[in-house]
């Protein structure tokens, strides 16, 4: 290995009741990409908390070029060049991207006004965003952006500080793989240029691609690590779940049946010179794969009634039915898993028994009050069935684990018998073992009669979960695969509008 930049020595974190780390080493060289994966509650945000000086070591010693400490404060992990780039987006919506990177750091004119110096700013910004290869530019305001926007964002403002060492916790959870590919590429770049990186990611195949070493922990412990050539999904896996894990697919027990939901025509404000159609069967798993900005969110939000369609049909079970307001899709047995489950799938700061009776509180109501017994009942089933862990159903939501999150935005849908789910990124920033879980949840629904859309950007989970797939390109569907044609190659010539050659497509 390279020149040893940083070096944690038996870290141990301990909270009341909970041992979080238990005698954690980690050491990270000069231009090195140390993957560290593990499920969630493995320890991996604490370690990187201690590294960034947000949380002190209960024991332990922090190396840094040579130099032990027993702790680092915030402002001793900035000053050794330690930069974060965090799953949850920290940016201020208000604010326009140039802002935003030099947030607190901006260049100043004007002597004793001290005013921010705009043109020197947006001039420091534009070589960062073009090193990226994004489409937006340093004075579009942050609030206009989708959410792999501002992930770069985030990557922009990291690189922006010259860091040495650079953590990135799952960075790509919301790219697709052009844009996925081009931040491996930067990080090749980085590396090269001598700075560091640990890369916290579910997304396997990219620690495959791009770590030097992997670092694997499993409940506060380190239980082993792979240098490269030992680096396979299968290997990671079975050192993060201590078993292999089973195949992604899982066939249908009931088999396609009659009736779902049909799009006809849908033409949504994204995309207003195009139009979308397509069919989901009750007991089909659809998978709709496209590269972000190509219309996916959008139709989904249309058939759900967020933002209601320009024109168009949508039936179910062959009737046309009017959608204009979420209450009419929710009347309809029409739901959504939405792709940020935080800002609009949950209340984080309710209780897991309010979040799953929130839709459909009449159905609680006694005398204009809730009926918090009946509440209590079905959110209680609700757990069980879906084995959501939390302490209590009174716990609050913001508490809990992104899959238990994500458990409970379904839990809250499977108890007003659902007709049409749309999951749109089910398992965004879920560990490995809690996807299964969701994998297999969402397959019972489907064999229970539900007619399933998974808008997916992981390739894998796309091609692994799905029965069919619908490829969407710039507001239409540009074909659909079966099963027996599935390949990134059909998926990706599809998601470019690359038609031409593609014998593998049914055109839609």
């Amino acid at each position: 290995m390279s020149h040893t930049l940083l070096e944690l020595r038996s870290i141990t974190k301990t909270y009341p009741g909970v041992k979080a780390l238990r005698g954690v080493d980690l050491t990270v060289g000069k231009g090195e990409v140390v993957g560290l994966i593990g499920e969630n509650g493995a320890g991996k945000s604490t370690l990187m908390k201690i590294l960034g000086g947000v949380v002190k070591p209960s024991s332990g010693t922090i190396v840094i070029d040579g130099v032990p400490k027993p702790a680092l404060s915030i402002k001793d992990a900035a000053h050794a060049g330690i930069a974060f780039v965090h799953q949850e987006l920290h940016l201020f919506e208000n604010l326009d991207v140039a802002a935003n990177i030099y947030i607190g750091r901006e260049p100043r004119k004007g002597g004793i006004l001290n005013l921010i110096d705009n043109a020197a700013l947006h001039h420091r910004v534009k070589p960062l965003l073009s090193r990226l290869g994004v489409d937006f530019k340093p004075d579009d305001p942050v609030e206009r952006l989708s959410i792999a926007q501002r992930q770069m964002v985030e990557i922009a403002k990291a690189l922006s500080m010259d860091a040495r060492v650079i953590i990135m916790d799952e960075p790509t959870s919301s790219l697709t793989l052009t844009e996925t590919d081009k931040l491996l590429k930067v990080i090749a770049d980085l590396k090269a240029a001598g700075v560091s990186i640990i890369y916290i990611s579910h997304r396997l195949n990219e620690v495959r691609h791009c770590a030097d070493r992997v670092v694997v922990l499993r409940d506060g412990r380190q239980v082993g690590e792979l240098p490269k050539a030992q680096i396979t999904s299968a290997a990671m896996v079975r050192l993060m779940i201590g078993r292999d894990l089973k195949s992604l697919y899982i066939p249908p027990k009931a088999g396609i049946r009659p009736g779902g939901l049909e799009v006809q025509g849908l033409v949504t404000s994204a995309f207003p010179k195009r139009e979308v159609s397509l069919s989901v069967s009750r007991g089909e798993i659809l998978g709709l794969a496209g590269l972000i900005g190509a219309g996916r969110t959008s139709m989904a939000q249309a058939i759900f009634g967020v933002d209601p369609a320009l024109r168009g049909r949508i039936l179910l079970d062959g009737e046309p039915i009017s959608i204009k307001v979420p209450a009419d899709a929710i009347a309809r047995g029409i739901y959504l898993a939405p792709e940020d489950r935080k800002k609009s799938g949950l209340l984080l700061d309710m209780t897991v028994a309010e979040n799953i009776s929130l839709p459909d509180l009449s159905r609680f109501a006694k005398a204009m009050l809730v009926d918090t017994a009946r509440e209590a009942t079905v959110a209680k089933e609700q757990c069980r069935s879906l084995a959501i862990k939390t302490p209590t159903i009174d716990t609050d939501a913001v508490t809990l684990s992104g899959g238990n999150q994500q458990k409970i935005v379904l839990a809250k849908w499977i108890s007003m018998r659902p007709q049409f789910i749309i999951f749109d990124e089910p398992t965004r920033g879920i560990d490995v073992g809690a996807k299964g879980e969701i994998y297999a949840l969402m397959r019972a629904l489907a064999d229970a009669g539900v007619a399933i859309l998974m808008i997916s950007s992981d390739m894998e989970e796309v091609i692994g979960v799905s029965d069919r797939i619908a490829v969407m390109h710039e507001g239409q569907i540009s074909g659909l695969l079966e099963r027996s044609r599935f390949s990134e190659h059909n998926v990706l010539m599809l998601a470019v509008g690359n038609l031409a050659k593609e014998e593998a497509v049914v055109h839609a």
